[in-house]
């Protein structure tokens, strides 16, 4: 059997999620399937795998980032709502990197393009992209990147 794309997932457990009468989790599933299907409307194309990777990424980014400010200001009540739409996106991420594979991709990716320097880190962070989307934080990387160059 082939294996379903994550849109397909994403249809699914919008199906699973309203007959189980899961509000929050229904609620966070519909925001994910309107910024897709906003991106196939903008740009009158099918989106693929990727797409909908970067689409949970930014997601994932902005719920992190609303939960941090929410706890800063003293609105614990928000910061939750934000942390359990989080962990509702990332059911639909690839497993994360580890410490060790993220350097050997490194590794790869800087003889692969001849890096010499910092003048050279965009090439190796253009080859990663692809490898590492959605597995690893792209600041992180960038951080790493940035000392193995140095």
């Amino acid at each position: 059997m082939a294996e379903l794309s994550t849109k397909e997932q994403l249809s699914n457990a919008v199906k699973d999620a309203m007959r189980n009468r899961e509000k929050t989790r229904l609620g966070t599933l519909r925001l994910v399937q309107a910024a897709v299907k906003q991106i196939e409307i903008d740009e009158r194309r099918k989106v693929n795998d990727e797409d909908v990777l970067k689409v949970l990424d930014k997601m994932l980014k902005q719920r992190r980032d609303s939960a941090s400010q929410y706890d800063d200001a003293g609105r614990k009540e928000l910061g939750d709502i934000e942390r359990a739409e989080t962990l509702v996106i990332e059911e639909f991420m690839p497993a994360a990197l580890t410490e060790d594979d993220l350097d050997g991709l490194i590794r790869a990716a800087i003889s692969s393009t001849d890096a010499q320097g910092m003048q050279s880190m965009g090439q190796v962070m253009n080859e990663l992209r692809p490898q590492v989307l959605g597995r690893v934080d792209m600041g992180h990387l960038g951080k790493k990147v940035r000392a193995a160059l140095a």
